[in-house]
């Protein structure tokens, strides 16, 4: 048995019932508790927290409450009824329940120690002259002509050879139609763009050269001709601060895990 995330589980516990009941916004003091169900209070907090997975960027609303609220006795009603039976000793349903009560608490963890170890300044300032520092993949424009067979393929370079222009015979036989209508022509990318015989074969070119042998790949035979390379421009600090922050981050997580796990005896 699979224990539904929460959002599931309120919508589960969502009965037509609910529904049906007049809307009564949750309280807005958050001393109160959210309701009273068979003599056991639901804290406002809990309401606060199934909110935000309820409303799914939809506004505040008294409609809403009303929700959170029924949904939130409707699961208090139901935990216990599972309860009583002792569903929660089951081995499986336990076990979904340490679970999930580990996850959470793991969360909370990481949370605390990422905001206890705040990413400074020259921390993102270091990153960013490091990525800068760091070779870069050049970027390629070129065109291709892409052709069913290795006998057409050779036929066009032959064409080439007599002074045919690229741009007109990638627009009367190239088969690919996102760059047949311009000449055959590629937008700026790098290598990581292209299938590894395209890519291989486009590294191997000098600036207005055209491949001498028809270039196979799962689509087909590539002529390719290699219009211009530029080095791609490293955008400003500010545009990628968040990034980097978020990559920062990333890594004191990592810093949280190996802590623990340092101090750990695993067998």
């Amino acid at each position: 048995m699979r224990a539904a995330t929460l959002p599931a589980l309120i919508m589960l516990a969502l009965s037509p019932l609910a529904q049906a009941q007049a809307p009564t916004p949750a309280t807005a003091d958050a001393t109160k508790p959210l309701a009273v169900v068979n003599g056991k209070e639901i804290p406002a907090v809990y309401g606060e927290l199934i909110k935000r997975e309820m409303a799914q960027g939809q506004p505040d609303s008294p409609q809403l409450d009303a929700r959170v609220r029924e949904s939130l006795i409707n699961l208090e009603l139901l935990s216990r009824a599972a309860l009583d039976k002792g569903l929660d000793k089951e081995p499986r349903m336990a076990a979904a329940l340490d679970i999930r009560r580990k996850d959470q608490l793991a969360k909370a963890y990481l949370e605390d120690y990422v905001k206890a170890h705040p990413v400074t300044d020259a921390e993102i300032q270091s990153a960013y002259d490091k990525a800068k520092s760091e070779a870069v993949e050049p970027e390629y424009r070129a065109r291709h002509i892409l052709v069913k067979t290795e006998s057409e393929a050779k036929k066009l370079i032959a064409d080439l050879g007599k002074k045919a222009k690229f741009e007109d015979l990638a627009k009367k036989y190239s088969q690919d139609p996102g760059s047949a209508k311009n000449g055959g022509e590629l937008d700026w990318s790098n290598r990581g763009a292209y299938v590894k015989e395209f890519s291989d074969a486009l590294a191997g070119l000098k600036k207005g050269e055209t491949t001498k042998t028809p270039v196979k790949s799962q689509f087909g035979y590539h002529i390719i001709r290699l219009d211009d390379t530029r080095k791609p421009q490293i955008p400003p600090l500010e545009a990628v601060r968040e990034e980097i922050i978020k990559q920062t981050q990333q890594l004191r997580v990592r810093d949280a895990i190996t802590s623990v796990r340092a101090s750990a005896k695993v067998e």
